[in-house]
């Protein structure tokens, strides 16, 4: 039993350390180098696509201002600078990824987030959110959700991702720790010794993903680099390991058509200290530069390859007070009977709460409870932002606090929104900060938010609303992981949603500053 024990820790370590969490004015910033998205006829040169998880425009700014990231602010002064790039919703790292990797939002890639319920399988979907929540769950479950359900059943096998596209077209591209990268090439993760001794986990996973693949302890390129995968360097989820892998490649002659590495330390540094620590990109730059020394100089790199350097999402500076920055959905919710995470879901069951930091899929999953009654009661704490249903005609209908006040929207319609989507919509377009001008949308402190939010409610069957909380403030689910002082992302705020982009090599940039806009973008760049 001890054994046993231990052995689910470990699980549950590896799979935490891998899916866990990881300018503020809504005045807009102006964009720098803004050049046309037009293609340059030359040969095409290898893309480098580095994400760094929770990068932010204004400390990245700081930590160049100090000197702590060298090589960020040399890629920025040889090429172009976005400081605000829309990210997905929800601000969730799985979501967002899927996004990238496919350029659709969630309703097309059916990514929901970090946590969501299965109405078709009738159980919560975890891919690795917090200790105290795994602990109530099958860990097991958790662990092959992360490693293999993710990419290889969730995400929608009818939206391809770039590796796919690429694949199909005759050209290679790589992954490097990236948490999504389906692709058409099998590889075999080997699956660590102390997870395999269970029954219920093979001793390998095959899975498809790019002709050149690694992912922490379950794959590497070079094979020095399995000494940074310990639990102590978070089983080679860190950034050291993605850069000697990338430079692996480069002093290899084998670098691809594209490749993306992951990043991942920065954003566990700001859910611990909060949005102005600037040690995590500090410690992202350090790696940057080992990438780049792989070329003999900086100067060789940009000439030899485009670099793309982007964060994947913001994050919020949550109160430093418990009481006052967390809220609990549960109490708003006590006179339903609501799903317990250390049980399956029952037939007298009537709600499931899958809290995702900043925002949360509320399901009523039995057919008795209406949601508009839902958002009723959820509308009584004033510290919620936005919350949303759709109505009997699917439309989307969005409420705040106990006004009464409502908007409701669809997609195609008269209005046109500045990255030319249209809509239908009605009701009062200040509650998501929204100006209409003949007939013209302009979006204040939400980012593209009529596409964004119509993706995670279109995102996976069920009958749900969505609920997002005001800067400052995290939802708590069931023993859900919270960030007290530190940093929280999930919601469709500008805190949550902008993050930079860099990009050097090329003077081209994708058709809007959008994540979802890039896929398209790289795969110009890889065909020219």
């Amino acid at each position: 039993m001890k054994k046993k024990r231990i052995s689910i820790f470990l699980v549950l370590g590896l799979t935490l350390l891998i899916f866990g969490c990881r300018a503020d004015s809504s005045q807009q910033l102006n964009q720098q180098s803004v050049k046309s998205h037009i293609p340059v006829n030359s040969k095409a040169k290898p893309v480098i696509v580095i994400l760094i998880d929770s990068l932010m425009n204004k400390p990245l700014q700081d930590a160049i201002q100090e000197g702590r990231a060298p090589a960020m602010q040399y890629l920025i002064k040889k090429g172009q600078y976005f400081p605000q790039v829309v990210s997905s919703f929800p601000t969730m790292s799985v979501t967002i990824d899927s996004t990238l990797l496919t350029g659709t939002y969630a309703d097309q890639h059916h990514v929901p987030g970090l946590v969501w319920y299965s109405d078709q399988g009738k159980r919560m979907i975890f891919y690795g959110n917090g200790f105290k929540e795994a602990f109530k769950i099958d860990q097991m479950q958790v662990f092959m959700d992360a490693i293999y359900q993710l990419n290889q059943v969730h995400l929608n096998k009818k939206t391809k991702t770039i590796h796919e596209e690429l694949a199909d077209k005759g050209k290679a591209s790589a992954s490097i720790n990236a948490i999504v990268y389906r692709g058409r090439t099998e590889h075999v993760l080997k699956v660590p010794r102390f997870i395999a001794n269970s029954s219920r986990v093979p001793e390998q996973l095959r899975i498809t993903g790019p002709q050149w693949f690694s992912y922490a302890t379950f794959a590497q390129l070079d094979p020095k680099n399995s000494l940074n995968t310990p639990p102590w360097k978070k089983f080679g989820m860190n950034d050291e390991f993605s850069a000697k892998d990338t430079a692996f490649l480069i002093n290899q002659k084998k670098l691809p058509s594209v490749t993306i590495a992951y990043f991942p330390e920065n954003d566990h540094s700001v859910h611990k200290k909060g949005p102005t620590q600037l040690e995590g990109i500090e410690k992202a730059d350090q790696a940057l530069q080992s990438v780049l020394n792989a070329y003999g100089s900086w100067e060789q790199a940009v000439k030899n390859a485009v670099w793309v350097v982007l964060g994947d999402s913001g994050q919020s500076a949550v109160f430093d007070n418990r009481q006052a920055a967390t809220v609990e959905i549960k109490p708003l919710l006590n006179q339903y009977r609501i799903a317990q995470l250390k049980q399956a879901v029952r037939k007298e069951d009537q709600i499931v709460i899958s809290a995702n930091e900043r925002m949360a899929y509320v399901y009523a999953i039995n057919d008795n409870v209406k949601l508009s009654d839902v958002v009723k009661h959820l509308q009584k704490e004033d510290k919620l932002d936005i919350i949303a249903m759709k109505d009997e005609n699917n439309n989307i209908r969005i409420t705040k606090g106990e006004e009464g006040a409502s908007f409701s929207y669809r997609p195609g319609g008269n209005f046109t929104d500045e990255y030319g989507q249209s809509w239908t919509i009605s009701g009062e377009a200040s509650l998501v900060d929204m100006k209409i001008n003949n007939n013209r949308i302009k979006y204040g402190i939400y980012p593209d938010v009529l596409a964004r939010l119509y993706g995670a409610m279109n995102s996976h069957e069920g009958k749900y609303v969505v609920v997002t909380v005001k800067p400052g403030y995290e939802l708590v689910g069931e023993s859900s992981p919270t960030h007290i002082g530190g940093g929280a992302h999930g919601s469709l705020h500008e805190k949550d949603s902008l993050v930079p982009l860099i990009i050097s090599g090329t003077n081209t940039r994708p058709q809007t500053l959008r994540i979802v806009d890039i896929k398209d973008w790289i795969l110009q760049l890889a065909n020219e």
